[in-house]
């Protein structure tokens, strides 16, 4: 973990881009996660803190607090919705509209299997606006921005419209991983801007598509 690349650093703020695979934090299962290295990025006694957290298997920008104060600024500025999130992710198929607003509320479910998130009258309120980047060879990709922060919410609502995502073990097809990239994190108040690459394994699946910047 020690070698994620950094993709923005103020003295404040640290942008990471966190691979597919590996988890944020341990959790109960134990395993290699971004946590595990915190403490290399910053020579202070306190911290650095995870500001926010992505799926294991979700590539991406990944904000790392080094301060207490930018910790507490940006966990607000997240519950507030002001953080400006964009994420691209491979779909299957795709919608017959270029952009549109998914409004499905959310609620997690369990049975003997496991636990997931459905889309459910009485789930709590999830909204996610998309758009279509690119399309070709019976998939598309998609710009996705969330308006809120409901677990699993932007794989849900994909495969909820129709158009599952790439790799998605939960809620689509399981082959050649999650096809979903946290591409740009932006904090309103800071200078704190980053983009970050298309994973290889996305990259492939997107072979001969016109890509945006």
């Amino acid at each position: 973990m020690d070698d994620l690349p950094i993709l923005y650093a103020d003295a404040h703020y640290l942008v990471l881009n966190k691979p597919a695979g590996l988890k944020v934090h341990a959790g109960p299962g134990g395993g290699p996660c971004v946590e595990d290295g915190l403490k290399s990025l910053s020579r202070r006694k306190d911290g650095p803190w995870l500001a926010h957290r992505l799926d294991a298997d979700t590539a991406g920008c990944l904000l790392v607090a080094l301060r207490k104060q930018a910790l507490l600024a940006a966990q607000a500025a997240f519950a507030e919705g002001l953080v400006e999130k964009t994420y691209w992710a491979v779909v299957q198929g795709g919608p017959a509209a270029e952009s549109g607003v998914i409004d499905a509320p959310l609620l997690k479910t369990s049975d003997a299997t496991g636990w997931r998130m459905a889309v459910q009258p009485e789930g709590q309120a999830a909204v996610t606006e998309w758009c279509v980047l690119a399309r070709g060879a019976g998939r598309s990709l998609l710009a996705l921005t969330p308006r809120t922060g409901r677990t699993h919410q932007l794989r849900v609502h994909c495969a909820h419209q129709g158009f599952p995502m790439l790799g998605d073990a939960l809620y689509g097809s399981k082959a050649g991983g999650l096809h979903l990239l946290a591409r740009s994190l932006v904090l309103p108040g800071t200078n704190v801007s980053a983009q970050a690459p298309v994973p290889a394994h996305m990259r492939a699946a997107l072979d001969g598509f016109a890509l945006p910047d």
